[in-house]
């Protein structure tokens, strides 16, 4: 049962600037709704009943924002000092974590053209075969990602590296599931990415992927606000 998540929110945001200068990222607004919101209410939806956000660059306000949100309960990991990096801030949470959970990322979301795709990837977890599950965006057709993609998925759902080649199908849509033993032998205030340790699990063929049914919105600048909601309108208008 994975009723946990992590949403990473304690970014500085310098991509958003000059929006960021006054608001924290997770709290721009698409569509009438914070970045932060459209993260948060798939979660509720999916029966995650707590979840831990970190905060770093104005994180007042984002204290403020959460403090009366009953679905899911948030619990604040202050990172004020001292931003942890991913990794750093997920160890820093683990006591509010259970054996397996949801990681989010603050800066980018997606339509369901179907199941939501939280459950997707609960459902599709599986322990005994993969310590990381990772939900994989299709470059083709998503919105505000201008990367050349960052894994290759086998047919068995293990992921590869895009390495040193030129672009690579799926992009990372922000979105995991992972287990608190993957972080043993860290601890909190430990500085480090998430990378660190799915860089392990793929070389013991434990990284897989499972590709997102839907269409992601990547919210990474302030240009690419208008082309979120642009997306956003177009599908409810199909």
């Amino acid at each position: 049962m994975i009723d946990s998540a992590m949403v990473l929110a304690a970014g500085l945001g310098t991509r958003m600037r000059p929006i960021t200068d006054r608001i924290p990222k997770p709290l721009v607004e698409v569509a009438g709704k914070t970045l932060l919101d459209h993260v948060l209410d798939p979660l509720a939806q999916a029966g995650i009943t707590t979840t831990v956000v970190n905060v770093h660059h104005l994180a007042d306000q984002i204290e403020r924002a959460v403090a009366t949100r009953q679905s899911p309960r948030v619990v604040i990991s202050d990172e004020r000092a001292a931003i942890l990096d991913s990794g750093g801030g997920v160890a820093q949470a683990l006591p509010h974590l259970g054996e397996a959970f949801v990681i989010r990322n603050a800066d980018s979301f997606w339509i369901d053209h179907g199941q939501s795709n939280v459950t997707r990837l609960i459902e599709a977890f599986d322990p005994a075969r993969m310590d990381s599950l990772l939900l994989l965006a299709p470059l083709a057709g998503s919105v505000g990602f201008d990367g050349a993609g960052d894994f290759f998925r086998h047919d068995n759902g293990r992921l590869e590296r895009r390495g040193e080649r030129d672009r690579a199908p799926f992009a990372y849509a922000g979105a995991a599931i992972m287990r608190k033993a993957d972080f043993d032998g860290r601890k909190a205030g430990d500085i480090f990415s998430l990378n660190a340790l799915w860089n392990s699990s793929l070389t013991a063929g434990r990284l897989h992927g499972l590709v997102l049914d839907g269409l992601w919105l990547h919210v990474g600048t302030p240009e690419a606000i208008g082309e979120a909601e642009a997306a956003i309108k177009a599908a409810a208008d199909h």
